[in-house]
């Protein structure tokens, strides 16, 4: 993994990755990812203050506070996309705008609430991902804003990549700022 203190604070691992067929590795990989996520989240937040939960982790960009919670409400649209993809036909997704939903109230909060969502909601999925069979991987899902489709194995790929991102920005807030 890269060092989020080098790198542009905006994508610290670089591009999400949107591959359209994984190896059984690396959907072991992605499903230990998901499974890891809500413990390495509440671990890069720990001990922070409200001021520093309250600082943006780059110029222009979300606080950690709206980081935190923007990751349980990314991490709630993937697993409805998920359970769409694998119960629906070439299911159609609905987008949402995740900018304005991180200016809504709830993101003030203090982390908990989406910290303890985000433990369950985890559990559920990685419980999903890890019963499915290698045909169930390559259920397709359309994302009308992308104009094409994925498979599972890619919400797979680009949502074990999403936790890492987005604990890459508070991680590398923290560096940058010696907390």
């Amino acid at each position: 993994m890269p060092d989020p203190s080098s790198t542009d604070p905006r994508y610290p691992l670089g591009p999400m990755p949107q591959p359209l067929t994984l190896t059984p590795e690396e959907r072991a990989e992605a499903v230990a990812a998901i499974r890891a996520l809500p413990g390495e989240l509440r671990g890069a937040a720990l001990g922070l203050s409200a001021s520093q939960l309250d600082t943006p982790y780059r110029e222009g960009g979300w606080t950690v506070r709206q980081v935190v919670h923007h990751v349980a409400d990314s991490h709630m649209n993937a697993v409805v996309r998920l359970k769409l993809a694998l119960t629906e036909d070439r299911p159609t997704i609905k987008p949402y705008e995740e900018g304005l939903w991180a200016e809504l109230a709830d993101m003030r909060l203090p982390l908990e609430p989406s910290l303890d969502l985000l433990d369950g909601l985890h559990t559920r999925w990685a419980a999903v991902l890890a019963s499915l069979t290698p045909e169930d991987w390559t259920r397709e899902w359309t994302h009308p804003e992308h104009g094409h489709t994925f498979t599972v194995d890619t919400l797979g790929a680009m949502y074990a990549w999403h936790g890492r991102h987005h604990i890459a920005h508070v991680t590398g807030l923290r560096l940058r700022q010696g907390w």
